[in-house]
């Protein structure tokens, strides 16, 4: 039998030793669980950016997987640890909207975690990734039933659906859902609309308009900002070996429109 998977998302960095206590912790309780980082660069408190990664990973896991995001700006507050199910997955979380774009486009059941059966003992007001995530989804991958630790719940936090929204014929409405480290702007908008568009149309982010629609990087010309389908599915607006991000003036939750000729 293969070994139980935990991926780990976080904003904590690797300067500090924050992530490998977390190892240590699920070590302890399930010293065969195989970790995997996903990211832990997450930036600070960015909850909408920490919802985008690990939706692009869980669909790359086996089942069963066992995925803990800790992106926690409101740690100490009254918010609640949460536990959902989802894609044949567990994902353990604070209550935060983390999970909103798994949980938008998967069938899903998310329960409440009774913190105190399960977390470290004494637990930091500060450190929830170590005395309460960790040691839950120790337990999960070590075989505990998911009612075990919590009712199922409705009133869980949502982030604003990332969907784009037809505005007017001709016009659709996105988000950036993420810059990534290249400074490329990831947009909510589907890359199945640059078939639609068939090259007659242009995307407006920021300071940057463009028209130009390239199928690989090496197609660009230096400087030029163009649009591109993305490996997550998603339109990109990317400038060759430059910051399309940086260029436009734009961040993270910004507006992107999509305009077809008509």
């Amino acid at each position: 039998m293969a070994p139980a998977i935990i991926t780990l998302t976080t904003d904590f960095g690797t300067r500090d030793h924050y992530v490998g206590v977390m190892k240590g912790v699920i070590a302890s309780i399930n010293p065969a669980a195989k970790i995997i980082d996903i990211c832990h660069e997450v930036a600070f408190y960015n909850v909408a950016q920490g919802a985008f990664f690990i939706a692009q990973a869980y669909r790359y896991f086996p089942k069963e997987t066992v995925h803990v995001a800790v992106v926690d700006p409101g740690v100490g507050s009254a918010r609640r640890a949460i536990l959902a199910e989802a894609a044949g997955q567990r994902f353990v979380a604070p209550d935060n909207g983390v999970l909103s774009q798994v949980l938008e486009r998967e069938r899903h059941t998310v329960r409440a975690i009774r913190v105190e059966r399960f977390a470290l003992q004494p637990t930091s007001q500060t450190f929830h990734g170590r005395d309460i995530f960790a040691p839950v989804a120790a337990w999960l991958s070590s075989g505990k039933e998911c009612a075990e630790f919590g009712d199922a719940v409705g009133d869980y936090v949502r982030l604003e659906r990332t969907d784009p929204v037809l505005v007017k014929p001709g016009r659709w409405r996105g988000r950036i859902l993420n810059i990534d480290s290249f400074g490329n702007i990831v947009t909510s908008l589907p890359a199945s609309l640059l078939t639609e568009a068939a090259g007659e149309a242009r995307v407006e982010a920021g300071r940057i308009q463009t028209e130009h629609v390239h199928t690989a990087y090496a197609q660009a010309s230096a400087g030029e900002p163009f649009v591109i389908a993305g490996s997550s599915g998603y339109i990109e607006i990317s400038i060759k070996q430059a910051s399309a991000a940086k260029a436009a003036g734009v961040e993270i939750g910004d507006r992107v429109d999509l305009i077809f000729h008509v």
